[in-house]
């Protein structure tokens, strides 16, 4: 039924559901998998404490989002290819929407399925921080399955 799933992760606990659910999807289908994290592309928005970061230090977590983000979908990856799924990609994409990165690299790689986490916010903390979740959801021409 499905060929190609990509998993959306964060590496939270929450996400690594959607992770082995994917993987267990993946080997039941006997599809390839596409693991993802998005890391924000300009961290200079960030603020540590209340001072805003200077470009040098901007550029250095920056350096260090993508280094951990890569070493997520590394992890992914590794625990796919451990279990036997016959073709994995570990991905990272830089970008400031979240959900529109995951949509285009669904597209980008002709996934026929995305699986990701809900976070399950509520109230004011949903509204101020709108769900990347729903976006997906909202926006994907092709099947999402959301896990909690």
């Amino acid at each position: 039924m499905y060929e190609r799933i990509l998993v959306a992760t964060d590496g939270s606990e929450l996400s690594q559901l959607a992770v082995h659910s994917a993987i267990d999807l993946a080997l039941l289908m006997q599809a390839e998998l596409v693991a993802i994290k998005v890391v924000r592309r300009d961290p200079t928005g960030y603020f540590e404490g209340s001072v805003l970061l200077d470009q040098a230090d901007a550029d250095r977590l920056g350096e260090q989002f993508n280094v951990e983000a890569q070493r997520v979908v590394d992890a992914v990856k590794a625990t796919a290819d451990a279990r036997g799924v016959k073709n994995t990609r570990a991905v990272v994409v830089q970008s400031e929407l979240v959900s529109e990165a995951i949509i285009e690299t669904a597209s980008l790689h002709h996934c026929d399925l995305i699986v990701m986490a809900s976070h399950g916010r509520r109230g004011v903390q949903r509204l101020l921080m709108g769900s990347e979740t729903l976006q997906v959801l909202t926006h994907s021409r092709i099947p999402v399955l959301v896990l909690r």
